[in-house]
């Protein structure tokens, strides 16, 4: 197992990114009672794995960057969707489920469930391409 130099590096950031998200989306869910729209299902699909991914990753020394990125980036592009869904109510969305994608379930200071998810994803995608853009300068 390789030990890094720095011992907080973006693995790290980003572990605890998907866990705050994944911990919040849970508590919306059974704590709060709130039903999920499909894109919020997709959102969850593309967070949840990224909990044991990095945990793994962390522990194993491994970087995961190519593991990390397709769910972080599929993610983004699906947050992004929903919160184009929800700011522009005259847009009809992809969702079949009881609760629709357009309709706004909950906010915490201002921010949607949606919002909240591309902001996690959003960082999480930054901490493993910023390495990259800084090894290239």
């Amino acid at each position: 197992m390789n030990v890094p130099d720095n011992p907080v590096d973006h693995r790290h950031a980003a572990l605890l990114v998907a866990s705050v998200a994944t911990v919040g989306s849970l508590y919306l869910s059974v704590g709060m009672g709130l039903v999920p729209c499909d894109l919020c299902w997709y959102q969850r699909i593309l967070m949840y794995p990224l909990v044991l991914v990095l945990g793994i990753g962390i522990v194993r020394g491994d970087t995961v960057r190519s593991y990390v990125l397709p769910f972080s980036v599929g993610g983004l592009a699906t947050a992004a969707y929903h919160v184009y869904l929800q700011r522009t109510p005259a847009t009809t969305g992809a969702c079949t489920g009881e609760t629709p994608c357009e309709v706004v379930l909950y906010e915490f200071y201002g921010f949607s469930i949606p919002e909240m998810s591309l902001t996690a994803f959003g960082i999480i995608t930054v901490l493993f391409l910023l390495p990259t853009v800084l090894r290239n300068r």
